[in-house]
């Protein structure tokens, strides 16, 4: 089911998240036009029955959000949130005062609410998914080539961590716009914002752990596309986290993470032994 991958220099990181297989001529010119077709649209929710290069009209009323504990304020307006169905049930149902238009939303981080309001208004939030045509491969926006001579040609990646105050530490950015797209009901952006995790490399390995508990703790389990990406790039990288021995320490807490991991590692086994 996995196969082998190779691991960081870092001892404590792991290595890429995701590895993009071999295609055919066919499939590369395939991908070439679905490229140009998605260069040649505005990818963006708001964008409906607007034709590419035009402005959509902003003419519904502003909405204020206030975010976090610190009620971080927020504008937007109506028909940008009703793109979103917690944010059209809550408009429809009037979750707010109409006299002040306000929806308080105490539990976000505001620094990951930003990246889902540009997604509403843009179709996709810093760093966006681009293109490097002369490697024919999608890459993150700020990840260049170093200048640095002594590095060679090497993407420097942009910060995919942050600090989630809910969490009470860092995690993954991608993980946390992902959970926060499952709770406003928005499927396209959960796959944005996983495709770009899986663009990430040398994250550590605590970094991981944490950001698989919490994606364990803010994703339904029918929904198991981000906890599979975890289980997969944990397998991958056992020898990474068995070095670290952080491992010993996180499967002693336990929980369904380490449950379905010891499945996919028996899996993973089975998937092996098949081949040999």
């Amino acid at each position: 089911m996995f196969g082998k991958r190779s691991f960081a220099s870092s001892k404590d990181r792991s290595g890429k998240i995701t590895k993009q297989p071999k295609r055919s001529f066919r499939e590369a010119s395939k991908q070439k036009q679905m490229i140009e077709k998605m260069d040649a649209r505005m990818d963006s929710p708001m964008m409906g029955g607007v034709s590419p290069g035009q402005s959509p009209s902003l003419t519904s009323p502003i909405v204020t959000i206030v975010v976090g504990p610190d009620q971080r304020l927020f504008a937007a307006h109506e028909d940008v949130l009703s793109h979103s169905p917690y944010f059209a049930s809550a408009l429809r149902d009037q979750f707010f005062e109409s006299h002040t238009r306000r929806i308080d939303l105490p539990t976000e981080e505001p620094e990951i609410f930003s990246c889902v309001l540009e997604y509403l208004y843009k179709g996709d939030y810093y760093p966006r998914l681009v293109h490097d045509k002369r490697r024919q491969t999608w890459m993150l926006e700020g990840a260049v080539s170093s200048p640095d001579p002594n590095k060679g040609d090497r993407a420097v990646a942009v910060e995919p961590t942050f600090y989630h105050a809910g969490a009470g530490d860092i995690i993954l950015r991608d993980t946390a716009v992902y959970c926060a797209a499952e709770r406003f009901g928005l499927e396209e952006l959960k796959r944005l914002s996983l495709r770009k995790q899986g663009l990430q490399s040398g994250i550590e390995v605590g970094t991981i752990l944490r950001s698989a508990r919490y994606a364990y703790e803010n994703t339904p389990d029918s929904d198991s596309r981000l906890r599979a990406h975890y289980l997969a790039l944990i397998i991958r990288s056992r020898k990474t986290f068995k070095r670290s021995g952080t491992m010993q320490m996180e499967m002693e807490i336990g929980g369904k993470l380490f449950f379905d991991l010891f499945v996919a590692m028996c899996n993973h086994i089975d998937d092996i032994v098949d081949v040999t």
